[in-house]
């Protein structure tokens, strides 16, 4: 989810849902501990569950970064043992560290003796030729010999040689039961699973089977308000915050206004609010207001406006 979940993404998702745990896009421990590129942590206050996601393999320079995040006031620090981009190898980290259970249980030790806050750990089933059955488990028991209580376990392999990443969170096939029976195993343990959800419903199903969470990522972004709109009621048994993604919309105003008041773009925002109508009518309509006209010199809330007015007279038209 990198360049996809920034601060503007996370302050849209978490006025929908006031529950859901979010996760920053994957920062690397190298630019915040050698480059200083401590504006990476930044995030609005409003976001909190949040938690920092690192790229690392560094166990030192991972404990600094973790404190790092730690004080910015994340809630949590979770290590991405699961990317398969080539960046991420060339870096020696990301889902490469499938390969190396040892030293990811050495650089969670680390992080965890420099901070406070949980620090957690996503990963893939396995990488490569390895044989899941054989290499979770063991990854889990190292990893957890460590000190870490819990895992979102992304249920395909990584292919790091002939696939893209695109490719990697597709084409390899997913295996929820292997993740499902790593709950059963490690029953003391907090077990998410990722990959291939695309409802809520789904959510719910394998919410009900034991698993203790389950990460939504690309659908959660492309459609927003499927995912998350009712996600606090049917999940966490608490009031939906918002009736509708045009009452989401409206919610942003003031922030865009903000936003735009301390020098930035609105097309940085609106690229994150394109989803809010998918699958309902005047979705396309909607998307192409605010992509056409966000990025145009002096664009600012009345585009929103333009574009919730737009989809309404829609709906008048039909039901006429």
């Amino acid at each position: 989810m990198m360049d996809w979940t920034d601060r503007h993404c996370r302050y849209l998702h978490r006025l929908i849902s006031r529950e859901a745990l979010l996760y920053t896009e994957m920062v690397t421990a190298p630019a915040l501990v050698r480059g200083q590129a401590l504006h990476l942590l930044d995030y609005n206050a409003e976001e909190h569950p949040v938690a920092l996601q690192l790229g690392g393999s560094d166990p030192a320079e991972l404990a600094v970064a973790a404190q790092l995040g730690a004080a910015a006031g994340y809630d949590e620090i979770n290590l991405n043992v699961g990317c398969p981009s080539d960046r991420v190898q060339s870096g020696t980290f990301g889902a490469v560290l499938m390969k190396d259970a040892p030293l990811v249980a050495e650089c969670c030790a680390e992080m965890i003796a420099a901070v406070d806050v949980p620090v957690t750990v996503k990963c893939r089933i396995g990488v490569d030729a390895q044989e899941p059955r054989d290499v979770l488990p063991e990854f889990i028991e190292t990893v957890r010999a460590a000190g870490v209580r819990r895992f979102t376990i992304h249920a395909r392999k990584a292919w790091l040689e002939g696939l893209s990443p695109k490719e990697n969170r597709d084409i390899p096939p997913l295996d929820y039961p292997l993740v499902e029976e790593m709950k059963a195993r490690f029953a003391g343990l907090h077990i998410s699973l990722n990959g291939g959800i695309e409802t809520l419903e789904t959510a719910e199903a394998e919410l009900a089977k034991g698993l203790d969470g389950v990460m939504i990522g690309r659908a959660a972004y492309h459609r927003p308000w499927d995912v998350l709109g009712n996600a606090d009621s049917r999940i966490f048994g608490k009031p939906d915050p918002l009736g509708g993604p045009e009452e989401a919309a409206r919610a942003m105003l003031p922030y865009i206004e903000d936003h735009l008041a301390s020098g930035g773009k609105l097309g940085q925002i609106t690229r994150h609010m394109l989803g809010l109508f998918a699958g309902r009518s005047g979705a396309r309509q909607w998307r192409r207001l605010l992509s056409e006209k966000a990025h145009l010199p002096g664009a600012g809330p009345e585009l929103i406006e333009e574009a919730l007015a737009a989809l309404e007279g829609l709906a008048l038209a039909r039901e006429g």
